[in-house]
């Protein structure tokens, strides 16, 4: 059928009806709402405490300041609890976006990345509409965590300018550059910042033992800044804020600008998916009464909140994993606690802008510090270093592209070398295995002799497990030496993967050993491996087509008299031929 065709015939208006019912808001999103609205808005309030000075360092950190971060915590954080696919996910911009942020506003400058953003917005819309939300069920476990691991190594990295209040040196990749600010720092200058910093991870690290109730995170912003008021340290601020969000308004970009920018927007839309999706993950398996995420409209969601976020000059987002988590701990039921949360960071930014504007950056490097230590969590790097060779390959390789490489580029080598080590470990765990021939009733009863003589010239193999593309030239190499015999019985039915290689290498066999003189037969092909055995020929290679046997007692029979047949002078006497031959 052609494509024209083919579009003449689907019924776009339920086409249309169906993505509608998967991807939009709906009343029963707020099911229970009535219920939980206190809890809802005491999390709410929470994850807004926690978000603000992440927001704020983030911003800071990307290039784009303090601003852009709010603005995208309000509008993105706002759209994606709307229009997503997770009752418990917050979103807004995360340290994992702004390490690939970084190296794109230092090419194409801050301007791009509202661009940047839409386009990626784009993308993961059209992710969400073709179904790719739920392939994260894919990404195996060490890639997650070395993914992980790798992004709290480089948040700390990003912030070795911002905790010595020195300028940041050239570079793009963040290990690079920390080296070369460390390189020229004035220390004794630095001195009231790394006190500063000093002040904030000793609150964040000590208040949660004294009284967990506390946003830590809050009150060493509060402090350092206190601080730095009190006794008039010369530590850069974050400077003035707006006191109200900007308008809306669509990027300009020259045709040439959008195209050398599109494979930016493919990687932060592969991390705002990837991202989303993971967080969502970790928000399910912390609340087991909630509904499940539904992967494909989270996806939907989180690229309306892009494109929303870049029309009102924010910075792409993702769901936050640790916003999320602190959302679902805080007690939230329905996904109006990450409205609140949106709305009460938007509510700072009208009447607290004054007051934002004075805390010190480096107290911002602090918070952001011990969020990225939070991230390293060691006893699970042993842990899979310990399971073994593998997995320990998978997670070091992801981790070191991450901080080598990018975060995209990590995801993509972690898949890669999981995937090449699964399926060697699914081709080792194939086999293919000789087998005796199993003797007849009248055999067992005293013709033993003649057993010993047909087990001489009857070859019976089973192939356990996958036949497949990494696993064909052992095949073929095995069954290659197969010699001195007349018929070989090849067993099927424990194949559970054949793929078109496989199927093919199958065909060779059989048409090598007929050339040789020696009859093939085959026993218990799996009906869904008839199709495809059918199409690459192997049953056109069979000398006969009953040679296609679903009985292994039957298969035996048959080989048992073309052996008669082909060599009566060596057989003991009256063993006449099989009637079906």
């Amino acid at each position: 059928m052609s494509a024209p065709a083919f579009l003449a015939r689907v019924d776009w208006r339920a086409t249309a009806a169906l993505l509608a019912r998967r991807t939009l808001p709906r009343r029963s999103d707020y099911a229970g709402l009535r219920g939980s609205w206190r809890a809802d808005a005491v999390a709410g309030l929470t994850v807004a405490i926690v978000a603000l000075p992440l927001a704020l360092g983030f911003g800071v950190t990307s290039g784009l300041g303090a601003t852009a971060g709010l603005v995208t915590a309000v509008v993105a954080g706002a759209v994606a609890a709307v229009f997503g696919g997770s009752q418990l996910q917050v979103s807004g911009p995360t340290g994992a976006m702004t390490v690939v942020l970084i190296p794109i506003v230092a090419r194409y400058g801050p301007e791009s990345v509202a661009v940047v953003s839409i386009m990626a917005g784009g993308l993961v819309i059209l992710g969400g509409l073709v179904g790719l939300g739920r392939l994260v069920a894919y990404i195996p476990w060490p890639v997650v965590e070395g993914f992980t691991l790798g992004i709290g190594v480089v948040i700390a990295l990003q912030q070795v300018p911002l905790a010595l209040d020195t300028p940041k040196a050239a570079g793009e990749n963040a290990a690079l550059v920390a080296l070369r600010t460390l390189g020229q720092v004035d220390w004794l200058a630095a001195l009231p910042a790394l006190g500063v910093v000093a002040l904030v991870i000793a609150i964040m690290t000590l208040l949660p033992r004294v009284n967990r109730t506390l946003p830590a995170s809050l009150v060493a912003v509060v402090a350092a800044t206190l601080l730095v008021e009190l006794t008039g340290l010369g530590v850069d601020r974050i400077g003035a804020l707006p006191s109200s969000l900007p308008a809306p308004s669509v990027p300009i970009a020259s045709v040439e600008t959008t195209s050398a920018l599109f494979s930016a927007a493919l990687a932060v839309a592969a991390l705002a998916a990837l991202e989303s999706l993971l967080s969502a993950r970790v928000a399910d398996g912390m609340a087991d009464d909630i509904p499940r995420t539904q992967p494909n409209r989270e996806l939907v969601g989180q690229g309306l909140a892009n494109v929303a976020s870049g029309l009102f000059g924010g910075m792409p987002a993702t769901g936050a994993i640790a916003r999320t988590a602190v959302n679902v701990r805080a007690g939230a039921r329905t996904r109006m606690s990450a409205l609140l949360h949106a709305g009460v960071l938007a509510v700072i930014v009208y009447a607290a802008a004054p007051w934002v504007a004075r805390i010190p950056l480096s107290a911002l490097a602090g918070v952001l510090l011990v969020t990225a230590a939070r991230m390293i969590d060691l006893p699970t790097a042993r842990s899979i270093c310990r399971s073994g060779r593998s997995g320990a390959l998978v997670f070091v390789l992801t981790l070191g592209a991450t901080i080598v490489f990018d975060l995209v580029m990590a995801v993509e080598i972690g898949i890669a070398v999981a995937a090449v080590l699964a399926l060697r470990a699914v081709a080792r765990a194939s086999g293919l295995h000789r087998e005796q021939i199993p003797a007849s009733d009248t055999e067992a009863v005293g013709l033993a002799e003649e057993h010993a003589l047909l087990n001489e010239h009857i070859a019976l193999y089973r192939i356990d497990g996958a036949l497949f593309f990494a696993d064909v030239r052992r095949f073929l190499d095995e069954l290659a030496q197969v010699a001195d015999v007349r018929v070989v019985v090849l067993r099927l039915s424990s194949i559970n993967v054949l793929d078109t290689s496989g199927a093919n290498a199958l065909a060779e066999v059989v048409a090598d050993l007929r050339r040789r003189g020696i009859v093939v037969l085959l026993k218990g092909l799996r009906p869904e491996h008839r199709r495809l055995v059918e199409s690459v020929g192997v049953l056109e290679e069979l000398q006969h087509e009953h040679h296609l046997f679903a009985d292994l007692d039957d298969a035996i029979e048959h080989a048992r008299s073309h052996v008669r047949r082909g060599g009566g002078d060596r057989l003991p006497t009256g063993a006449g031929p099989h009637p079906r031959a």
